[in-house]
C-alpha cells in the first residue's frame, strides 16, 4: 500500500481518497495522547534503582510515529535532558537498538540506515535495496535530504549499489495495455532476446513507470515469452544488480510478500539479522503489517508472532510483538 496518498490500496483497489478507511498497520495514534504525560511515564521508569521496561513497553508500544517522536522534545523541555541519551544509558542490546529506532521519524530513520549500510567493513547491499527498492518517490527524495545534511565527506567515498533506485511515476494511474505491450517487448529485446543485456533498458522501464504500469507490463511479458520477469532478470544479471532489479519487481508484485520473505530470511537458519528484523517492524508497523502477516502464514505456514517469539526473547520480544500486533 505504501504510504502515499496516490498509491492505490493493492488489497481493496480503493481510490486514494478512501485510503483511511483502509489503514493495515498494526499501531495507530493513541487517542487523548499528551507528549507531557508521556514522558513523566518515561521518567518515573528510569529514575532511581532499575529501569521499569514494561512501562517503556506499554508506552511506547500504544503510540504511533508522530506520537513517539515529539516526546524527545517534551522530554528535554520537562527535564532538561536528552531522552535518546536517557535511553542508552538506561538500556542495553537489541532491545535498546529498537526502542532508538521507534523514537526517530521514518526518513530519519531510513537516513540513519542507509548511512550504517555503507560505512565501516564492506557495505550491506541488502539494506540499500530493501530501503530504495521500497520508498515512494517523496520519501526518496526526503531521506536524501536528510542525509546530504548529515553526510561526512568520507561517506561520499564508500561503495553504493550498483543499480538505480526506482523513481515511482506519481502521474495518473490508468493503465494502456498497449504502450504495456510494448514495454514488455522491450524489455524482451533487451534481455532474453539478445546476446549480453542492456541493463539501461531495464532501469528505465522499472525505475520509471507506475506501479498499475508495470503490473501490465509483467503480465504482457508473462504472455510473451512464457516466463516471469524475475527468471529473465536472474538469468541475465548478476550481483547487486539482480537483486536491486529482484527488489524492485518483488516490491511493485506484491511489497508486504516482499518484506514477509526478509522477514523470514532474518529468522530463519542459524543467528537472526537484528538489525533487519528491527527496522521492518519498526518501518511497516504502520504501513502493512497485517498483510505483511497474512503473507508471512501463507508462505511458512506459521505467524509471524509466533516466529518472533521463538527466535528473539526478554524485552526485546515483547516491543517486537507489540509491533507485530497479535498471532494469526
Amino acid at each position: 500500500m505504501g504510504r502515499s496518498s496516490r498509491i492505490r490500496c493493492s488489497k481493496c483497489l480503493f481510490l486514494p481518497k478512501l485510503l483511511n478507511n483502509c489503514f493495515r498497520g498494526t499501531i495507530k495514534d493513541f487517542p487523548g495522547t499528551d507528549p507531557l504525560k508521556d514522558v513523566e511515564v518515561l521518567r518515573k521508569a528510569m529514575k532511581g534503582f532499575g529501569t521499569d521496561e514494561n512501562a517503556i513497553i506499554e508506552l511506547l508500544g500504544s503510540r504511533s510515529n508522530k506520537q513517539r517522536v515529539p516526546m524527545v522534545k517534551a522530554y528535554k523541555t520537562t527535564y532538561g535532558k536528552d531522552l535518546v541519551h536517557d535511553l542508552k544509558s538506561e538500556l542495553t542490546g537489541h532491545f535498546e537498538e529498537l526502542v532508538l529506532a521507534m523514537m526517530m521519524s521514518p526518513t530519519h530513520y531510513d537516513a540513519a540506515e542507509l548511512r550504517h549500510a555503507i560505512k565501516g567493513a564492506g557495505t550491506d547491499e541488502a539494506c540499500l535495496i530493501e530501503i530504495l527498492a521500497s520508498r515512494n518517490n517523496a520519501e526518496i527524495r526526503e531521506i536524501n535530504q536528510i542525509y546530504k545534511a548529515g553526510l561526512h565527506v568520507s561517506d561520499i567515498h564508500q561503495p553504493q549499489a550498483h543499480y538505480t533506485s526506482p523513481h515511482w511515476f506519481s502521474g495518473t494511474e490508468t493503465v494502456d495495455i498497449s504502450l504495456a505491450k510494448q514495454d514488455a517487448q522491450k524489455l524482451y529485446a533487451a534481455g532474453e532476446n539478445k546476446v549480453g543485456t542492456d541493463e539501461s533498458q531495464f532501469n528505465a522501464i522499472l525505475c520509471a513507470r507506475s506501479k498499475p504500469h508495470l503490473r501490465a507490463v509483467f503480465n504482457e511479458y508473462q504472455h510473451m515469452c512464457g516466463k516471469d520477469i524475475e527468471k529473465s532478470i536472474c538469468s541475465e544479471m548478476s550481483g547487486n544488480l539482480e537483486s536491486g532489479m529482484v527488489a524492485v519487481v518483488k516490491c511493485i508484485k506484491n511489497t508486504p510478500v516482499y518484506f514477509a520473505e526478509r522477514l523470514h530470511k532474518a529468522m530463519h537458519g542459524a543467528g537472526t539479522k537484528d538489525k533487519t528484523l528491527i527496522r521492518i517492524m519498526v518501518s511497516r508497523s504502520e504501513v502493512d503489517m497485517l498483510d505483511i502477516r497474512q503473507e508471512f502464514l501463507r508462505m511458512y505456514g506459521k505467524s509471524l508472532y509466533t516466529a518472533i517469539s521463538g527466535d528473539t526473547s526478554g524485552d526485546y520480544k515483547k516491543l517486537l510483538l507489540k509491533l507485530c500486533g497479535g498471532s494469526d
